[in-house]
């Protein structure tokens, strides 16, 4: 297309001036049949009849546009975002509950002698028998640790050192009876699930329904844990090579 300005008479060096001038002078813009923005679709400007005319075009289809790179991402997920749930905290306030009841009931029996228990008198006749010497020190130390370290699991209270506590009790009496088997009343069987208990608070924590919610080792139960695991297991190792 080529509009003309009528304000502009000044010639050029070029050969199409003559032509130019004759018609009146003035500047001459061309336009190679660009697209003018505006409107429902692009139209391009016919000089002749002064106006946009799209007879000779079709209208983009808009469906058979490409979509973009990133629309099949597989790693574009959509769903909704992870966020906090209560289940882990009730999980681990059952494990804690039930973990710590069962040791709580035990120390209980240790210490008082209640539920049928043996008292420390009768515990430490056991801990000779099955050769451990400083036997009343050794009765009072387990039957300690296990009725208060009971307690403070099922409140989610000092967690690591409690499940670490527990722990080592228990890997005393796995060493102690790993040749009986795993089943029957001699076997490990139960020892092995309450080991495994303990060990899972010591590193999983006592999640938020408890008295450790965002305290320190809280926030940091891999350190804690592994920190609670190395005194459990010096404890454990004094306890069997020391005192046996």
């Amino acid at each position: 297309m080529a509009t003309h300005d009528k304000g502009s008479s000044t010639s050029s060096a070029f050969s199409d001036d003559s032509f130019y001038s004759s018609s009146g002078g003035g500047v001459h813009h061309f336009d190679d049949g660009t697209d003018r923005v505006g409107g429902s679709s692009a139209q391009p400007y016919d000089s002749s009849t002064k106006a946009f005319d799209n007879t000779g075009y079709t209208p983009l289809d808009k469906s058979t546009e490409d979509a973009p790179a990133y629309a099949d991402d597989p790693f574009d997920d959509e769903r909704k975002k992870f966020g906090w749930t209560a289940g882990p905290d009730l999980g681990l306030l059952g494990l804690r509950a039930v973990l710590g009841g069962i040791f709580v009931l035990h120390g209980l029996q240790k210490v008082f002698g209640l539920f049928g228990g043996p008292g420390i008198n009768g515990f430490a006749q056991s801990l000779e028998k099955m050769g451990y010497r400083e036997s009343v020190v050794l009765a009072w130390v387990t039957g300690v640790t296990e009725l208060a370290g009971g307690g403070l699991l099922v409140l989610g209270l000092f967690t690591p050192l409690a499940a670490a506590g527990l722990l080592a009790v228990m890997a005393n009496v796995i060493a102690l009876k790993y040749k009986g088997g795993f089943f029957g009343p001699n076997g490990v069987e139960l020892e092995l699930a309450l080991a495994g208990m303990a060990f899972a608070a010591l590193f999983a924590g006592p999640g938020r329904a408890a008295l450790d919610y965002n305290r320190s080792w809280f926030r940091h139960p891999l350190a804690a844990g592994f920190i609670a695991l190395v005194l459990g297991a010096g404890g454990a190792a004094v306890t069997f090579f020391v005192f046996r």
